[in-house]
């Protein structure tokens, strides 16, 4: 898949940009907070309709606004010139494809896939379950419908269900009647979930390997909380932990409490890695993720590299240019513009949110 052209109006501080693409390589070139993270944020939301930024559209609205706007065309391996359009406003959404109007998320999503290189990234290794529960949601809900409709169904009766138990003292059938729509959805997140990271797991690997130049093993892990794949097991263990769960006024078991582990010389490396094993354990997901998405849907997604290169010694910056697909387009940001050995560029400088592009002859540095 190639992004052809993308327009965007009132998004973050971003009046309006146009661009059009030409070649393989992009590079928005500009000085700290001037809106190349937003340009980038901007093209990712064509994958599941959402930042990689944030949960809250209220603030990608332009300030003073009511409504947010972007469109993109794309070439595509399946559909060949594809449209899309979307109006983003603080309380939903309108999307069209080809001037067909987006009715249900599961049907659009895994058409446009963008994989999103960041430093927030670290904070996969380093951070909280959730962060890394919620890179593992958009992941997977990004290339699997089934996915997202069984997130989505457990999503709601887990909710429904922890309203009865903050309202204190649920009857047991008023707990079971939604026991019964959470087991089967999440004993389906756990298998989805488990199938995916051993794929995901093995491709890191081998990513991490060309970037390294190491030896070292390295390994992705799921870490359930309910190991037990199936509805029925799920279902009893909800049963029988109604009384705990009671007393803590919140669902204590299930795909909602999952983690997922990364390992150094099987040492968990949020403890004993450094941070340069951090952050080529991060790059080797994002390569993973990638190479699994084309893998699964046979579109090749756009590599959107937000001020990545600046962070990377010369060797490692090298290496990471040497695994990516050569046939994937790459969007990056930066302050400074990239060696010429790293190819070609079109170059497009950006200050205060406005956007203009660079004459050829200035694209690369030595």
């Amino acid at each position: 898949m190639r992004l052809r052209s993308l327009s965007l109006r009132h998004f973050r501080n971003v009046g309006f940009a146009a661009f059009e693409f030409t070649g393989r390589q992009q590079f928005l070139l500009g000085g700290n907070g001037q809106g190349k993270t937003s340009l980038l944020e901007a093209a990712g939301f064509i994958t599941a309709l959402r930042s990689f930024r944030t949960t809250d559209n209220r603030v990608v609205v332009g300030h003073g606004q009511n409504t947010a706007a972007i469109a993109w065309v794309v070439d595509h391996e399946r559909m060949k010139e594809c449209h899309v359009t979307m109006q983003l406003r603080p309380q939903g959404k309108e999307v069209w494809c080809d001037q067909e109007r987006v009715t249900k998320l599961g049907d659009y999503l895994g058409r446009f896939p963008t994989v999103v290189f960041s430093s927030p990234d670290l904070q996969l290794v380093r951070g909280s379950p959730a962060g890394r529960r919620r890179w593992l949601d958009l992941t997977l809900s990004a290339i699997d419908g089934a996915y997202l409709r069984a997130l989505q169904t457990y999503t709601r009766a887990l909710a429904s269900r922890n309203a009865l138990l903050k309202a204190g003292r649920p009857a047991d059938a008023e707990l079971a009647a939604f026991e019964q729509t959470l087991a089967p959805a999440g004993a389906e997140l756990i298998s989805r979930r488990d199938a995916a990271v051993r794929v995901l797991g093995g491709l890191m690997e081998k990513f991490y390997g060309r970037l390294s130049d190491a030896a070292e093993p390295v390994g992705l892990s799921y870490e359930p909380n309910f190991a037990e794949p199936s509805a029925e097991a799920l279902r009893a263990r909800l049963a029988s932990g109604r009384t705990r769960d009671l007393q803590f006024r919140t669902t204590l078991a299930g795909p909602h409490r999952d983690d997922v582990g990364f390992a150094v010389k099987q040492a968990a490396a949020k403890d004993f890695a450094s941070e340069g094993q951090q952050r080529s354990l991060v790059l080797a997901l994002r390569l993973a993720q990638a190479a699994w998405f084309h893998e699964c849907s046979g579109v090749r997604p756009v590599l959107l590299a937000d001020d990545v290169l600046g962070e990377l010694d010369p060797v490692r910056r090298r290496r990471f240019w040497a695994a990516l697909d050569p046939e994937s387009q790459v969007i990056a940001t930066g302050t400074q513009l990239p060696e010429a050995e790293l190819g070609t560029w079109q170059v497009f400088e950006v200050a205060n949110g406005a956007v203009a592009e660079r004459l050829p002859d200035v694209e690369a540095k030595t």
